[in-house]
């Protein structure tokens, strides 16, 4: 358990993080008339945040094979 939060440790941190702006978002600014299909749940809100929080914690993930290259020089 503990290799796989190292490993996905930006993700998650991401998620996290995303999730929070989300829920914020939501609370914060929303949507008054409940048409608007992301901020008006923050249900919706906050997973979207999540996903968003996902995809730019993976920006920040070094990958393998940048380490192959780094542990071959």
């Amino acid at each position: 358990m503990k290799i796989i939060i190292i490993k996905y440790k930006a993700e998650a941190v991401g998620v996290a993080l995303g999730a929070i702006a989300g829920w914020a978002y939501w609370y914060f600014v929303g949507c008054s008339t409940g048409s608007c299909a992301i901020t008006s749940s923050p249900v919706n809100s906050t997973l979207y945040g999540a996903f968003m929080g996902a995809i730019l914690g993976n920006m920040f993930k070094k990958s393998e094979k940048q380490d192959k290259k780094n542990e071959a020089k």
